[in-house]
């Protein structure tokens, strides 16, 4: 009889014990609010995208995006002249479909544009030209591309990208 006595009081104390063990003395996670959790993390009220003098981030003004905002704007802001065919700002790849200039319209252009890297930083963007020009008989074929396109092409946007952070920057001072 005892040890039934002991062993339902043993049984009951552990339902107890174990009934404790899901209560928290902090505040919880999943009603805690994520403003108050972010500042945690940051350390700051203001989080950590507030510096003076710049940016303190990588990759700031990327929006969200997978690569650098300011050159994925300035990318398809450089290159709006042909129509697009693809753009995957999760990839960083702009594929555009192929077109003639009117003053060249027995040459017609595609560009492929990489953006490499979440930071604005000169190797971030690479272009890719293919270049065609239609034969006596009517068909397009592959040409050379000037050596120094691409390379006019990434500095181009990497200027327009620097234009849109400094306006950026402006803006919110």
């Amino acid at each position: 009889m005892i040890k039934r006595i002991f062993a339902v009081l043993f049984l009951t104390g552990l339902v107890f014990v174990s009934g404790c063990s899901s209560l928290s003395s902090g505040p919880s996670v999943l009603n805690e609010d994520p403003a108050e959790r972010a500042r945690k993390q940051d350390g700051s009220v203001f989080g950590k995208s507030i510096v003076l003098g710049g940016e303190s981030q990588p990759g700031a003004g990327t929006s969200g995006l997978a690569v650098n905002g300011y050159l994925w704007r300035a990318s398809l802001d450089t290159i709006s002249f042909l129509p697009l065919a693809q753009a995957d700002a999760f990839g960083g790849v702009i594929v555009t479909e192929w077109s003639s200039l009117p003053s060249a319209p027995n040459e017609r252009y595609k560009l492929t544009v990489y953006i490499l890297n979440r930071e604005l930083r000169a190797d971030g963007v690479r272009v890719s030209v293919f270049r065609q020009e239609r034969s006596t008989s009517g068909e397009w074929v592959d040409a050379a591309v000037s050596d120094g396109v691409p390379a006019r092409i990434e500095n181009a946007i990497l200027l327009r990208a620097r234009q849109l952070r400094i306006d950026s920057q402006a803006s919110l001072k």
